[in-house]
């Protein structure tokens, strides 16, 4: 305690800023991993996203601490290095901006991982598929096929402008009638 308090006061704000920051951030991380962290940020009043399609809030608690701990370890590791303590401030200042938009890549990078995988009718048109029940000539009934998209098999109804198309045939979805039903030809 007495090397602390024998430290110049600014200095000392740049170790306790750090101290802080550290702390909380190794319980976010540990939370992340643990699985507990829920949102991003804090329930605000107000909007931070200025309007940007974004999955993440430009302030958020999380940012709050990257910028925290960036500006607190730089200031600590610059403040010999500079006479001017205003360079050490606006150094810091930059840095810990960095680790904000450092975050934001980082973040970015991970959610080009994701894969949505829902399915939508529109990704039937042009596939291939087999009839699962007979699909009954010319519009006058529905039948099923079961087709295969994005590595998952689907039951959709369908329906064809030709002759009957018996279960078993090879087919390929020329249109889409609705939400749930396929307009088919036989191969």
């Amino acid at each position: 305690m007495e090397w602390f308090m024998s430290l110049e006061p600014v200095l000392r704000i740049y170790w306790m800023i750090a101290g802080v920051a550290s702390l909380i951030f190794v319980i976010q991380m540990i939370m992340t991993f643990v699985g507990m962290d829920t949102s991003d940020g804090l329930d605000a009043d107000f909007s931070g996203d200025a309007h940007v399609d974004a999955p993440f809030q430009f302030f958020s608690l999380r940012n709050l601490v990257n910028f925290f701990l960036g500006f607190g370890w730089s200031g600590v590791c610059f403040f010999d290095l500079f006479e001017t303590k205003l360079w050490v401030a606006a150094i810091a200042i930059l840095i810990g901006i960095a680790f904000v938009a450092l975050f934001f890549l980082i973040v970015r990078q991970f959610l080009k991982l994701q894969e949505d995988n829902t399915f939508r009718i529109e990704s039937t048109l042009g596939q291939t598929a087999s009839v699962y029940l007979v699909i009954p000539a010319a519009k006058s009934g529905k039948g099923k096929i079961q087709i295969s998209v994005k590595g998952a098999f689907h039951e959709i109804d369908a329906q064809t402008e030709g002759e009957r198309i018996p279960t078993g045939a090879i087919i390929r979805v020329t249109k889409l009638i609705d939400n749930q039903t396929v307009m088919v030809t036989k191969i």
